[in-house]
Formats: structure tokens, sequence, C-alpha cells
């Protein structure tokens, strides 16, 4: 079978298993929101806690605050505590705009910043985020039903349920097979590459640059959109989230651009249909958010394009139509995402073909160490992982090797697909215990070219074709010998 046509056949496997994971966990996802949602309106039914559940339960869904046992304590245990600064940062933004931007900027910084102190550190500043960008993406209802002190209370009552709905209904699909069960893959994670060579580091560049964007989008908001600086708020802090360079920042931009365009226009196509808000409006936005879920992999259009739709559907709850407010919306994201690319290009600005060559530095380095014969116990994992670690940087280059390919007959997406190709051939290496002296020294020889970019694609190619020439021997089967 051809090279080319073999690579595909796999891509389209890995893409509908991909899928098929993914449409898993999006109905997981959705019946703990549903659980939330009913258990929220049985305490206060209004719309503010109900979005309030449903948003809270993909949060929780994606960040896996509840992955272990350790886990699931701390995010209940600091849940109440976070959730009565953020209500009061909440309340800031809306009395006192400028105090609460202030508030709102410097925790996003920290929370990013505390990712250079390890695991642990990173775990704490996801707890911390969560709820800053739960203000945002959950529309301000005020509530007319309940007290002020039950109010204030409420949001971490539903933020504890959700956790706690997200946590049953994921375990129990674990149990039932339906999701695969929780590994603990920090022992075949490449280790972190250093960032001693960047002053300042990575994560403080990445808090930076979050920083500069969230402080204009602001500035521009509370001058210009007076009614609206959310939005602009929202896509400056969703296009620098995980920042892996200035043209992710870029992609991520277009993506959210784009999605949200035909998101309005098929928006605006429901909702002259539908008429008054009731159970069907409600139906239409929990299905919206479901097909979000469930393509989001496929690309954060499909999940920009479908929260659009569902947050058009949600107008009507607190008063405005979508046909008012969708155009300003997508103008709006429009200046975030000019506002985000900005700053991700002018301050500190990381090399998107840096980071790209770091993980294939490590993604060989754990090749390297599995085919070593001093290795005592030879695995995949590592190799695995760090070509996952590369793959999460990748749709960017293929983007941008679509959109020049006239202009640059090698891209470094070339390289990303010539060690993808390495993948399926090297596995099946590792399997047999065999430590070929020319496939190391063509692993070798690729490192060393790493120095060297223009020589990184023929050195990746010549290390395929290493791989692919060795005849893959089966350790040696014990034989019983009778004895006589």
């Amino acid at each position: 079978m051809p090279t080319n046509t073999w690579t595909e056949s796999q891509d389209l496997a890995k893409g509908l298993g991909v899928l098929a994971h993914a449409f898993a966990a999006a109905v997981v996802t959705m019946l703990a929101a549903l659980a939330t949602l009913a258990c929220a309106m049985a305490i206060d039914p209004e719309p503010g806690p109900g979005v309030l559940a449903v948003v809270l339960c993909m949060s929780f869904a994606r960040s896996h605050l509840d992955h272990n046992l350790r886990g699931r304590i701390e995010a209940a245990i600091a849940l109440p505590i976070v959730g009565l600064v953020v209500t009061g940062v909440g309340l800031l933004l809306h009395r006192a705009p400028w105090v609460g931007a202030c508030v709102f900027v410097a925790g996003i910084f920290v929370s990013i910043w505390m990712r250079r102190f390890g695991p642990d550190a990173r775990r704490a500043g996801s707890l911390v985020a969560l709820p800053f960008i739960v203000i945002l993406t959950t529309p301000y209802i005020p509530a007319k039903h309940v007290s002020h002190l039950v109010a204030m209370v409420l949001p971490i009552v539903v933020a504890l349920l959700a956790l706690f709905w997200v946590t049953v209904f994921q375990a129990l699909a674990r149990r039932l097979h339906i999701l695969p069960p929780l590994r603990e893959t920090a022992a075949h994670m490449p280790a972190p590459a250093s960032d001693s060579s960047l002053r300042p580091s990575a994560s403080t560049r990445m808090a930076l640059q979050m920083a500069v964007a969230l402080a204009v989008s602001f500035a521009v908001g509370y001058v210009f959109f007076a009614e609206r600086w959310a939005w602009i708020v929202l896509t400056a802090l969703i296009v620098n989230s995980g920042n892996r360079g200035r043209l992710d920042v870029a992609y991520k931009s277009a993506l959210r651009v784009g999605g949200a365009a035909v998101g309005t226009l098929l928006a605006l196509t429901v909702t002259l249909h539908i008429g008054a808000h009731d159970a069907t409006t409600v139906a239409l936005i929990l299905i919206s958010i479901f097909l979000g879920l469930w393509l989001r992999p496929l690309g954060y259009a499909w999940w920009a394009l479908f929260v659009t739709l569902a947050l058009a559907l949600l107008q009507g709850f607190n008063g405005s139509t979508a046909q008012n407010i969708l155009w300003p919306r997508l103008e709006e994201i429009v200046i975030g995402a000019i506002i985000g690319v900005l700053s991700a290009w002018l301050v500190y600005p990381v090399r998107s073909t840096a980071v790209l060559r770091r993980r294939i530095a490590d993604a060989l380095a754990a090749l390297s160490e599995a085919i070593d014969p001093a290795t005592p116990e030879r695995t995949a994992d590592g190799f695995v992982a760090a070509l996952a670690q590369v793959e999460q940087v990748a749709p960017a280059f293929r983007a941008s090797r679509f959109a020049t390919r006239r202009l640059k007959p090698v891209h470094p997406a070339d390289w990303i697909d010539a060690l993808n190709a390495c993948r399926v051939p090297a596995i099946a290496l590792i399997a047999t215990g065999q430590t070929p002296g020319t496939v190391r020294k063509a692993v070798g020889a690729a490192r060393k070219a790493l120095r060297e970019p223009d020589g990184l694609l023929p050195a990746l190619e010549a290390m395929r074709e290493s791989l692919m020439g060795i005849d893959p021997v089966p350790p040696p089967t014990p034989v019983d010998v009778p004895l006589h």
C-alpha cells in the first residue's frame, strides 16, 4: 500500500475514534448538566442559576479538576472560598467597573504565572481561573424570587452541585466502560522543557500577554461598548488561553471569528422562526451545547458556532432579542480577537516554530530512550505521549501551510507529518525489544538536525525510511522441552 494512502487511512480511523470518544464525553457532560440544572431550578426557578449550572458542568468536565480523589477534595474545599471571592469581583464589575477590571486582570495573571511551579500549582491556577471565566460566559440575569443573601450563596451551591454530578456521571461512565478509565500518565509524559533560555520564562510571558490583552480589552470595552464589554474581554481571554506561540493565537482567533460569524447567521435564521421563548427554546439551547461539545475536537470553530447559537437563543430570557444583539456581538468578537493577536505578537512574543521544535525534540528524545539498549524496560508510552504534545500544535501549522503552500516549498507542518509517519513502525519496533543500530543512528541524526531546521525534514524522512526498512522480529517464545 502506498505510504500516503496508508497514512490517510490511519488518519481517518484516528478521526473516527476521536469523534466516538467525544460523543460519549458529550453525553456524559450533558447528563451531568441536566442533573445540576434540575437541582438549581428546584432551588431557584430562574434562568440565572440554570445557566450557571450548565456552564460550570461543561467547565468541570473539560478541566478535569476531579481527576482523582485528591482533586475532588481540593475542588470541594476551594470552590466555596473562590466562589465568594469571585462573587465579590462580579459585584465590583457591576458597581465599580474599573476596580473590578483590575482585580479580574490580576486574578487571571496569577493563575497563569503559577504554572511555573509545577503540576500542583497548575491545577490550583486552573481552579482560580475557572470562576473568573464563568463571570464572562454566564449572562448577568438578576435574581427576582430569592433574597439577596441567598443570591450570593447560590453560585457556591450550584458550583458544588456541578462538581458532584460531573464526578458521579464520569465515574459511572467509566464503570460502564463508556469512558476510558483514568490513568496516571505523569510517568509517561515527557519532562517539560526547561525555559531557562527564555527571559522572562514561558509562563511569565503568557501571563504578561494575557494581562495586557485583558487590560486593553477592558479599556476598549468600557470606553466604546459600555453595555457589551464582556464579549471583547472574553474573546481576548479565549484566544490567548493555552498560548502555544504567535501562530496558535492567530489560528484560534480566525476560528473564533469564523465560527461566531456562521453561528450568528444560523442564530438569526432560527430565532426568526421560533417566536416565544419556551420549552422548545430550552431544548434547542441544550442541543446546541451538545453539538458544540461533540464537535469541538474537530476544531474550535464548531464550538464557537454552536455556542453563539445557544447564547442567541438565551437572550430572550433577559429581555434582549437576538436580532438586536448578535451583529454588535460579532463586531466585539472581532475586536477582542484583534487585541489578543496583537498582544501575542508584540508583548514578549514566542515563536511557534520554536515551540514546535522543542516538542519534536522531546519526541525524538523519548524515541531514542525507548530504543536504547541500556534502557532496562523499553516502552512506547513516552514517545506516544510526546507525539500527542506535537499534535496539539499541528492544526495551526497545517492551516498556515494551506494558506502559504505556494510561498513555502517546505513548511514546519511537513516536520509534523514526517514525525507522525514514524509512529506505527516505531511502536512496532519498540514492542519487539530490538535496538537496530541503523535506526539509532537515524534518530540521532534527526536530533542533531533540530539545530539546523533546513535539514530537519530530510533527517525525519530518513528516520522514517530506516524504521520502515526494519522487519520487526518478535522476541522468541519460550518452548517447553520435554524431559526424558
